[in-house]
């Protein structure tokens, strides 16, 4: 398995960014997909995380009502949809894939390379 980010960029703040996340290999649909962000000098932190039927989603509490996250069992890819961006979004968001959501940012599952994100004010 192996993941690719894609999405990022430079956003004013209150703008609206969708990332995505596509999957390699046949197991997708029996994975659960969450979101992840780094700031430099910081621990990377749990964004969003969605099971593998998209049935559950889980939101870090500073995200919540700003950001979605959604899947496309079809096309092997999961999203977060970001409104109402902060300046302190600002952060390289990764992915990661394991068969269930973690909020720890482990050694476990499998994790895209990041895309940066960056919201001005």
């Amino acid at each position: 398995v192996q993941l690719t980010e894609s999405g990022g960029g430079l956003v004013q703040a209150g703008g609206s960014l969708r990332l995505s996340c596509l999957s390699s290999g046949d197991t997708f649909s029996a994975r659960a997909m969450s979101w992840f962000r780094q700031v430099p000098g910081k621990e990377r932190e749990f964004v969003a995380g969605i099971n593998f039927n998209a049935e559950k989603t889980y939101y870090a509490d500073s995200v919540k009502g700003r950001f979605t996250i959604s899947r496309d069992n079809a096309k092997n890819t999961a999203y977060l949809q970001m409104d109402n961006l902060k300046p302190e979004d600002t952060a390289v968001y990764y992915c990661r894939t394991d068969y269930w959501v973690s909020q720890v940012a482990d050694g476990a599952g499998v994790w895209g390379q990041g895309t940066q994100v960056t919201v001005s004010s």
